[in-house]
């Protein structure tokens, strides 16, 4: 019972900060009185009518499957190398000053370079957005590798653990935390990165039906592209993210 009545006050919180959001962007609208700052409502009719064309889907889909296949490479190859460089003295000095450079790197010179080089093709797009993300996520998974307990791990090898279920039982357990702040951190990046690489080089998606409406001083579509976009990432985060971060707690109790 209490943790059903705590659920429903946190539920409850965070309804209320979204009246509260969608409150203050009403006033502000109806003081504004302009097309340039619809109301929220009139966002909702422009996402409903999309939705019903299909219109949004489409670019809605397109856009979710490059963050998707963005997502999975940049998650694996960033953890393998933000582990390696974590665990190993020697790798960390020859491959910090790479990471320091590709962290660095401005991500609209990496698109561009990557349209040049490669074409406006698909793999070009996706590349430059897994490059992109790739050297934070190995940041923080080399700061969890660190964190390891290197006690538990001679323990582990003490008592015979055996890879597998030393990696299952002692070291996944470490690591997850850090992974699922990668992992958080990263599908925000990667989707805002993927609307630039949309706008500048894809002829589908949030990014390009948003350039579409740039030129066309339209608002209230893109507000709505972007609201509806930010509803699958939210819904991505209530349902995946932090249901996995509930999960992982339990082993500290």
């Amino acid at each position: 019972m209490v943790g059903t009545t705590a659920w429903q006050t946190v539920a409850w919180q965070r309804a209320l900060s979204f009246l509260s959001l969608v409150t203050v962007w009403q006033i502000a609208a109806a003081v504004a009185s302009s097309r340039l700052l619809p109301s929220p409502w009139t966002v909702l009719e422009v996402i409903i009518d999309a939705a019903l064309q299909g219109e949004l889907f489409l670019h809605l889909g397109a856009t979710l499957a490059r963050v998707s296949i963005a997502f999975v490479l940049s998650m694996v190859i960033g953890a393998a190398i933000g582990i390696a460089l974590g665990r190993s003295a020697l790798l960390d000095r020859l491959f910090d000053g790479w990471l320091l450079f590709f962290l660095n790197m401005p991500a609209l010179v990496i698109i561009i370079l990557a349209y040049v080089w490669f074409g406006l093709s698909e793999a070009a797009a996706l590349l430059a957005v897994a490059v992109n993300k790739i050297p934070n996520v190995a940041v923080v998974m080399r700061e969890g590798a660190r964190t390891i307990d290197r006690d538990l791990l001679e323990m582990a090898r003490v008592y015979r653990f055996g890879p597998s279920r030393t990696l299952r039982h002692l070291v996944l357990p470490q690591l997850l935390p850090y992974f699922l702040a990668a992992a958080r951190s990263g599908l925000a990046l990667i989707w805002k990165i993927v609307l630039v690489v949309e706008l500048l080089g894809r002829s589908s998606g949030v990014g390009f039906q948003l350039h579409v409406y740039f030129q066309m001083f339209d608002v209230a579509s893109i507000l709505a592209y972007a609201l509806a976009f930010i509803a699958v990432v939210a819904f991505v985060e209530w349902t995946v993210f932090q249901p996995i971060e509930r999960r992982s707690r339990r082993w500290r109790r």
